[in-house]
């Protein structure tokens, strides 16, 4: 894989992984349109990796809290930190199983394609504008029960269709439950950090017992690359959130969504 479509790779999955846009569909799309072979789900889950790097920075007081929570639970006491590291978990372990059935039936790569991310962008797009347009904003992260949670971990699920967006359905199902932007958002960005994860390092397994060297040292350029971008994007978005709405995302996705079922039907 050249040089420039690993850093192509590595900027579009650290710009738009946590926008409400879908990065794994910007990444299924772009040799969709270009001469570029398909880089396949293992270098788009290691892009994936590379954007955790940019959370755990960012939300370094998150990640104190986090550490502090796993202490908390061994020694069996009840705190914020504790609580919030349960919900992590409860929200990760759907889409852990949906995501095994994806792979096991073959459907992880029977859905990547422009027609199927049209739709699930198109769909999803007005879904989020009705969740934000209508969704209460008084909510915190710290008022968010365990089954909340559990409804943003299955929300989280549709993430595995590409179009979807990971961030979208999770901000989205945290909007219609009344929590406020940047809290969904928020909340979005920490649920990034087991999930991610565990994908990535099964896909981390897989190119070491496949043994390609150079396979291995795409991932690895193309992880790093996308930390840088994704840093960029985090500050960005989490800022632009205080003086505007999720309209500008929505309006993207149509333009994008309508655009690729064009493609799809017409040509």
């Amino acid at each position: 894989m050249s040089i420039e479509q690993l850093i192509v790779l590595a900027l579009i999955q650290g710009l738009t992984e946590f926008l409400p846009v879908s990065s794994s569909a910007h990444l299924i799309l772009l040799p969709e349109f270009t001469n570029w072979a398909d880089q396949g789900p293992l270098i788009d889950l290691a892009v994936h990796g590379g954007s955790l790097g940019a959370v755990v920075i960012y939300f370094k007081r998150d990640m104190a809290s986090l550490f502090s929570g796993v202490g908390h639970l061994v020694s069996r006491r009840d705190s914020s930190e504790s609580k919030l590291l349960i919900q992590l978990i409860i929200a990760t372990i759907p889409v852990l199983v949906a995501g095994a059935v994806f792979k096991i039936t073959g459907l992880a790569e029977e859905v990547r394609s422009a027609e199927v991310i049209g739709w699930m962008t198109l769909i999803f797009g007005g879904v989020l504008y009705a969740a934000d347009a209508k969704g209460a904003m008084e909510r915190m992260i710290p008022d968010l029960t365990h089954k909340g949670a559990l409804w943003i971990g299955l929300a989280q699920c549709l993430a595995l269709f590409p179009g979807a967006s990971r961030s979208g359905v999770t901000i989205t199902a945290a909007r219609a439950m009344g929590f406020g932007r940047r809290e969904a958002a928020h909340f979005s960005m920490l649920l990034a950090l087991p999930t991610i994860s565990i994908f990535a390092l099964v896909a981390g397994y897989e190119v070491m017992k496949s043994g390609n060297v150079v396979l291995l040292q795409d991932a690895l350029i193309a992880s790093a690359l996308s930390f840088i971008s994704a840093l960029l994007s985090i500050s960005v978005f989490m800022n632009l959130l205080r003086r505007m709405s999720l309209l500008p995302f929505v309006i993207y996705r149509f333009a994008l969504g309508i655009g690729l079922l064009i493609y799809v039907y017409a040509y």
